[in-house]
């Protein structure tokens, strides 16, 4: 669907590896005051976070922003339920994906774009011990191959 487009301020790096990623989707975050501020200052975690369909809507969960250094009694919670914002369409979509046997739905990136936090939903599915295997060799051949084409241009 949709690529992150603008300053990346988190990446899940263990989603490409522990899942096969097969569709993306750009969605907004519903926040409080004091969570973009730390977003925008770039402490935010997506590391153990996944996204949950409840009531035909969309909630990231685990997903870490520090408490604002100067947000005082109005800081935030740093670990609760977040509220996605999609289309209708797009959440039946997502519904009728993850209803399929293993596949998950992960937040891959966290940005910004025009001045609001979007986050990079994927759905995908989970990659077994001998598939990661085969990604690794996968990744060397293609490191090899560019690195013997780098040594023949130079000649």
């Amino acid at each position: 669907m949709g690529k992150g487009k603008g300053k990346i301020l988190a990446r899940n790096r263990r989603a490409n590896f522990d899942y096969a990623i097969e569709d993306t989707i750009e969605a907004g975050i519903v926040l409080q005051g004091t969570e973009i501020k730390s977003i925008r200052a770039g402490k935010v975690q997506l590391k153990e976070s996944f996204v949950q369909i409840r009531n035909n809507e969309a909630w990231i969960l685990n997903m870490h922003i520090s408490p604002y250094d100067q947000g005082n009694r109005f800081n935030h919670d740093p670990i609760r339920s977040r509220k996605l914002l999609l289309h209708r369409r797009q959440i039946n979509q997502l519904i009728g994906k993850t209803k399929q046997q293993g596949y998950t739905i992960v937040p891959i990136q966290l940005h910004l774009k025009d001045g609001f936090a979007k986050v990079l939903i994927g759905v995908g599915k989970g990659k077994k011990h001998h598939d990661r295997r085969e990604d690794l060799k996968r990744k060397e051949a293609k490191r090899d191959m560019a690195r013997a084409l780098k040594d023949r241009q130079q000649y």
